[in-house]
C-alpha cells in the first residue's frame, strides 16, 4: 500500500488542481444548440406526466431488472465491488448510458447482448425501477481516510457532482457508489485509458496521487 500524502501536500495537490478547474472554467464556451430529446427519453418523460403510463413501465422495469441482478444486484445494490450500484441513479443519465451501450460509444460485449434484448419500453421501465430505489449504506472502514477524501472532494469534486454526490440527470450520482468500481473510473480518467473522455474529468484526476484516490473512493463510497 502507498503511503498516504501529509495534509501540506494533499492541500498543495487540491489547490494546484483547483488552478486546473479553473483555467478551464474561463476558456470560451461554445452555445449549447437544442437538441431534441431522444425517443427513450422522450417517452420517460411522458411517463413522469402520466401516472397510468408510469405505473405500467415500472412493473415492466421490475420484471426486467431481474435479468440485471446477477451482477448488479437485486434493486440495483451491487454484488460486485467493481460493478456499479445503480440504485438510485438518476433515470435521464442511466438512460443516456443504455443508450450509449446500444450504438457502441460504451463498449461491453455482455452490456451490449443484454441491453438490445430489451425492448424501448423495458429500457425506460428499468431505469424508473432503479432510480427509485435506495443504495444500502456503507459505513466508513477507515474513517480517517474518509475524512481526508471528503476535504479533497470538497475542493474538488463537489461543483460538478454536488455536496450530496447525487449528480444530475447528465452527471453521474457517485454517493455510495461501489468503491473499487470508483476507484477504476478514476484511474482510468486519469490515464485516459478508458472510453468515456471528459475534459474535465481529464484535467481533475490528472494529478490525483494513488492516495488521493485511496481518500476520495473512501469518502465518496460512504455518502449516502
Amino acid at each position: 500500500m502507498p503511503r498516504f500524502s501529509t495534509v501540506h501536500s494533499v492541500a498543495a495537490r487540491v489547490g494546484a488542481s483547483a488552478l486546473v478547474l479553473a483555467a478551464l472554467s474561463v476558456l470560451p464556451v461554445a452555445p449549447l444548440m437544442a437538441q431534441p430529446a431522444s425517443p427513450l427519453h422522450a417517452r420517460l418523460q411522458d411517463a413522469g406526466r402520466d401516472p397510468a403510463l408510469h405505473d405500467q413501465l415500472y412493473k415492466l422495469g421490475r420484471k426486467a431488472a431481474a435479468v440485471c441482478a446477477y451482477c448488479h444486484g437485486e434493486g440495483g445494490n451491487s454484488v460486485k465491488l467493481d460493478v456499479p450500484n445503480l440504485a438510485a441513479q438518476n433515470p435521464a443519465y442511466l438512460l443516456e448510458q443504455i443508450r450509449q451501450f446500444s450504438d457502441g460509444r460504451r463498449k461491453n460485449e455482455f452490456m451490449q447482448g443484454m441491453i438490445k434484448a430489451l425492448k424501448d419500453d423495458e429500457k425506460v421501465g428499468v431505469v424508473m425501477f432503479f432510480s427509485s430505489q435506495a443504495v444500502q449504506a456503507r459505513p466508513a472502514a477507515q474513517p480517517a481516510l474518509a475524512t481526508q477524501g471528503k476535504k479533497y472532494y470538497d475542493q474538488i469534486c463537489v461543483r460538478c457532482h454536488g455536496a450530496d454526490g447525487a449528480g444530475n440527470e447528465k452527471i453521474a450520482r457517485i454517493a455510495g457508489q461501489q468503491p473499487e468500481y470508483l476507484k477504476l473510473t478514476l484511474q482510468r480518467y486519469r490515464s485516459g485509458s478508458g472510453e468515456r473522455i471528459d475534459p474535465l474529468m481529464a484535467a481533475n484526476t490528472k494529478l490525483m496521487t494513488d492516495a488521493d484516490i485511496q481518500a476520495v473512493v473512501a469518502y465518496v463510497s460512504t455518502m449516502p
